[in-house]
């Protein structure tokens, strides 16, 4: 049994191995990693010896596709073990299971043989006519009405031989549409030509005007994209639209009798077209065309996810301003705006409210506020968020005149921050404050770090997706979590200030163990090492092998505790010091006795060069953030609202969102624009990420603008550059303040006051 399931794996490893282009004992080896509770991030960061330096694509793939076949396999033997049970599994039979390589074709052959509800061909059977559809069905003679009268029975109900006849046709229909090779014959043909066609329900012209371009449509299913795909089945959920994948019956059919009539016997040939056109257009084309609706949701949903989960890692890995203090403001006009203060931890100092807006417009005293706690808390960036009145906050803001210009200004996308604010993680922090706080506070530490405070919102709710709501749940949030997972691991994580939602996605810890680092922190205070994990409760060897690599303690007492190198390796640093009479500061400060290291020297059975060059680049800059360096981003200051825009504008933006269809651009005026595919590029594009991503700087030039239906058109055609120069000058890196910031604000303040006599 061991040798036969052995055997069984390595035939899927192979077919692994097909997939990926890759050695087979590197598919083995990952799967083994995997079965023995691995994850992706640290066999691709740690195992790249065992893997063959496979990436964490790759990792994914092989992971996927063990899941897959596995259950594949599993599917097969209960299968095998049910037909068995009936007593109907011949040898052949058993092969062609054996052999098949997709579910559907499984399904098919055991299709004959799956216990079903009652019938018509089995009524049929049960008076008796089955030996009748097999005469019939042998198509050896043409006495078909002779053969139908030995079957007359008033027991049995069969009193004519019409009646018979109906009946081992009834028998035969079903045994045809069950028929593997006729169902993968007019599967494929579903596949080559089916058309997918969309038409309103009467009376719901006016309710579903959403809906208006599928009100009639058509086109070939093969090349629906997916957004068409979703919106059309969004429709037909909400009881607007009909939908229906066809093919040409006259074709299916003829097909259908090539693959079937082997005779010329004319009667027998006609009660096996009846039979057949009963099959087809009753059991198989039903059938069929149900498996396709299926086969093309889950494509668009696969398609969509993808584009989200893309959309996603590139606002997680946004550029982090890094550990500033900062001055965040929640926009708003009739409520005012939440102002808060946030020291470089992230950590909330202090709260007010200001008016600079209608109706109150106390403009001065706003500024007086904004100054002193930049002053009072030594603030180095403002940040504001980009709802309702941010442009207006934003010139507010920048029109203080006595605001020094070391202090960056900018703007912060709240997507999702609403979601943040009134979720549970925000009341536990924040039990005492309101939402609006809580919010101010997400986008001032989103300005700091997207990724820290981004993975503390369900990615649903960050709006980067497609028709989110519309596809698998169950995918998309694994393909969600896997992301972040990635990117997480992928910066590293510092263990002395992650909350409790970061630490949850690092390698192997979760979010229990998460909640106990948390609080063993609480309780004892900073790590001074990563050993001391140890101590955490439920903190065993293999969670610390998973966990250890991509937390850092900045201060820690080990220097490499800084960095991305596993504990696992320490001794390797600490022996390339000892051979150069060095400490491990000195190698990590040192370039040119960096430079006298042989790495040939360190290898061993286990680690290998792709480890030591690893080591090597954590010891050029130890936990270096692999993110870009944040820059300074401003609107076109003359563009505020919709109404702003004309026809022939080119105009700075950021992409906000990736779809199939194309890009939207965040222009400044409350409302993205679309860059539909076609407008990308000046070369034909089929696929807008190959030259958009989310959080890109771009140029637009306006081709349309709606007001009444608030749609702005864009394009990017003959634009070269994608990071645009801003009304400040260009793309400013953002620098640290200096000793004498605290005395400029003070100044500042000072002259406000002079200014108004206050």
């Amino acid at each position: 049994m061991f040798t036969l399931y052995f055997m069984n794996e390595i035939k899927l490893y192979k077919k692994i191995a097909e997939i990926i282009s890759a050695p087979l004992q590197s598919v083995v080896a990952t799967v083994n990693l995997l079965d023995e509770g691995a994850t992706v991030p640290f066999i691709s960061r740690y195992r790249k010896e065992a893997t063959g330096n496979l990436d964490e694509v790759a990792v994914i793939t092989i992971k996927n596709e063990i899941e897959r076949l596995r259950q594949l396999e599993q599917r097969r033997e209960s299968i095998l073990k049910s037909i068995e049970g009936q007593g109907k599994l011949t040898s052949e039979l058993a092969n062609q299971i054996y052999e098949a390589e997709t579910l559907s074709k499984l399904e098919d052959l055991y299709l004959p043989y799956k216990p079903k509800r009652r019938t018509k061909a089995t009524i049929a059977r049960e008076k008796g006519l089955e030996p009748l559809a097999n005469f019939i069905f042998e198509q050896k003679s043409n006495l078909v009405f002779e053969e139908a009268e030995k079957y007359l029975s008033e027991e049995k109900e069969v009193k004519t031989v019409l009646e018979a006849l109906q009946g081992a046709r009834d028998i035969i229909a079903e045994l045809i549409s069950e028929d593997a090779i006729v169902r993968e014959a007019i599967r494929e043909q579903f596949k080559r030509t089916a058309v997918i066609k969309s038409k309103v329900i009467k009376s719901k012209e006016e309710v579903g005007q959403k809906f208006e371009d599928y009100f009639e449509w058509e086109e070939k299913l093969s090349t629906c994209p997916s957004h068409r795909m979703l919106a059309m089945r969004r429709g037909e959920k909400e009881d607007i639209l009909i939908l229906d994948i066809v093919i040409d019956d006259e074709e299916a059919l003829n097909l259908f009798e090539r693959k079937v009539i082997t005779s010329r016997l004319s009667e027998t040939t006609s009660q096996i077209k009846e039979a057949i056109q009963d099959g087809y257009k009753r059991l198989l084309q039903p059938s069929i065309e149900a498996e396709m609706r299926l086969a093309s949701k889950q494509q668009a949903d696969e398609r969509a996810i993808i584009v989200f989960a893309q959309n996603l890692r590139e606002l997680l890995l946004s550029s982090p301003l890094g550990q500033k203090s900062i001055l965040a403001l929640d926009p708003g006009f009739r409520t005012g705006c939440k102002v808060v203060a946030l020291n470089k931890e992230g950590k909330l100092l202090e709260e007010t409210v200001i008016y600079p807006h209608e109706p109150q417009r106390k403009k001065v005293e706003a500024e007086m506020i904004v100054l002193a706690f930049l002053q009072k808390h030594n603030l180095e960036a403002i940040a504001i968020g980009n709802g309702t009145a941010s442009r207006e906050t934003e010139k507010f803001v920048r029109g203080i005149d006595v605001l020094p210009k070391s202090i960056p200004v900018i703007v912060v996308s709240e997507a999702g921050a609403s979601v943040y604010s009134a979720s549970d993680v925000a009341r536990e922090e924040f039990p005492d404050k309101d939402v609006t706080v809580r919010g101010a506070v997400s986008i001032g530490r989103r300005l700091a770090d997207p990724l820290a405070e981004l993975v503390k919102i369900d990615p649903k709710s960050i709006g980067v997706g497609q028709y989110q709501h519309d596809v698998d749940q169950t995918h998309l949030k694994n393909k969600l979590d896997e992301v972040v997972s990635s990117c997480v691991n992928a910066v590293g994580v510092e263990l002395n200030t992650a909350s409790k939602e970061l630490l949850s996605y690092v390698s192997g810890i979760g979010p229990s163990l998460a909640l106990n680092i948390v609080e063993y922190r609480n309780k004892n205070g900073a790590f001074n090492s990563r050993k001391q994990l140890m101590d955490v409760p439920r903190m065993g060897d293999k969670v610390f092998e998973q966990c250890a690599g991509f937390l850092r303690i900045r201060n820690g007492v080990h220097p490499l505790d800084k960095s991305a190198v596993h504990p696992e390796s320490y001794f390797i640093v600490e022996q390339m010091a000892k051979d150069l009479n060095a400490s491990i500061e000195e190698l990590i400060s040192d370039k040119e006795l960096r430079k006298k290291i042989v790495l040939t020297k360190y290898v061993t059975d286990t680690i290998g060069l792709p480890t030591l060059k690893d080591i090597m680049n954590e010891l050029e800059k130890p936990g270096r953030d692999p993110r870009k360096s944040f820059e300074i981003f401003s609107f076109d200051e003359n563009v505020h609202e919709i109404s702003d825009l004309r026809e022939g504008m080119r105009l700075p933006g950021i992409v906000t969102n990736v779809t199939n269809f194309g890009a939207f651009v965040d222009v400044g005026v409350h409302q993205d624009g679309l860059v539909h595919i076609s407008q990308l590029s000046n070369t034909f594009l089929d696929d807008p990420n190959k030259v958009v991503k989310v959080g890109q700087r771009v140029w637009v030039n306006v081709t349309e603008v709606d007001v009444k239906r608030k749609r702005i058109a864009l394009s990017m055609k003959n634009e070269t550059t994608s990071a645009p120069t801003n009304t400040l000058g260009g793309n400013v890196k953002i620098k640290s303040s200096d000793n004498n910031s605290n005395n400029d604000m003070a100044s500042a303040l000072a002259a406000l006051k002079g200014k108004f006599g206050k």
